[in-house]
């Protein structure tokens, strides 16, 4: 549901908790990106069972995602990408090997890592990318988008997260749900546990502006890629990552698609198979 409100949040948010997580393992790190309005507490499952596996496992929040939505309408996917940069660096000189993971908007930015770090990233596991909005829960007013980008009425419509709420699994949608449809504007009582209840359409721009940049970047991409996502993926169709993996100048490549999840493939369904394909992956470059 898309719905338009001319509020502004300017209470100044500093108690949403930091969903931020480092586990430690062995010289091999797991670099994990979260999703646009997410939480990094949707990496915790996969980024537990990549650790069990000895990885050690970095997964940060995307700058802006512990304030109001009115402060995260207007960050650029230039100054995300530069927050998770900014991350990516701590770690950069301490280990031996560096794997990306991401979710969605999350995926992008670790294509956008590798290119700009080749030599040190040796493999990147893209969740769900997420270059176009086609998936079949996504309204069909998505289609005026580009028209609201062009306006400043993009930072007052907002898409409200709807049924199934980018999973499958009844239970965990059970808790999304019970936050998200109650919810209003600015409530961030659980956004640490579920992300924002709504999506901003100045954000979706902003995912919109990212993946041109990248598309443009396909070709200098080297860096061994896995596209894994839900054949009936409610949010981004599997037309994303053939398109990525049409494009990209990896010579290892692949792309798995799984039958009983939804957008969120790595707290949904199929999480362990999801992560048995992640560890597989990423154990050839060690």
């Amino acid at each position: 549901m898309i719905i338009f409100s001319l509020a502004e949040d300017r209470r100044q948010i500093n108690d949403i908790p930091d969903s931020s997580f480092f586990l430690e393992g062995g010289k091999n790190l797991c670099f994990l990106i979260h999703g646009l309005t997410g939480t990094a507490k949707e990496m915790s499952s996969i980024g537990a069972r990549l650790n069990k596996e000895g990885f050690s496992v970095a997964a940060p929040m995307l700058d802006g995602h512990n304030q109001s939505i009115s402060v995260l309408k207007r960050k650029t996917w230039q100054e995300l990408y530069s927050g998770i940069k900014r991350e990516f660096l701590k770690y950069e000189s301490s280990y031996d090997n560096i794997f990306v993971a991401g979710l969605s908007f999350g995926a992008l930015l670790g294509i956008l890592l590798a290119y700009e770090f080749p030599n040190k990233i040796k493999a990147i596991n893209c969740f769900s990318p997420t270059l176009f909005f086609d998936g079949w829960a996504t309204p069909k007013l998505r289609i005026l988008l580009p028209l609201i980008y062009r306006t400043p009425l993009k930072y007052y419509f907002y898409l409200k997260e709807g049924y199934p709420y980018g999973v499958k699994n009844e239970r965990l949608r059970s808790r999304i749900e019970s936050f998200y449809k109650e919810s209003d504007l600015f409530d961030y009582s659980k956004v640490h546990l579920y992300g924002y209840p709504v999506i901003p359409v100045s954000s979706m721009e902003q995912n919109s502006l990212l993946t041109k940049h990248v598309m443009r970047l396909l070709d200098k991409v080297t860096t061994p890629i896995q596209l894994l996502q839900a054949k009936d993926d409610d949010v981004t169709s599997p037309k994303n990552s053939y398109y990525i993996y049409n494009h990209i100048a990896a010579k290892d490549k692949n792309v798995v698609l799984f039958e009983d999840s939804y957008h969120i493939i790595i707290a949904d369904q199929e999480r362990d198979k999801v992560a048995d394909q992640t560890i597989s992956f990423f154990a050839k470059y060690k």
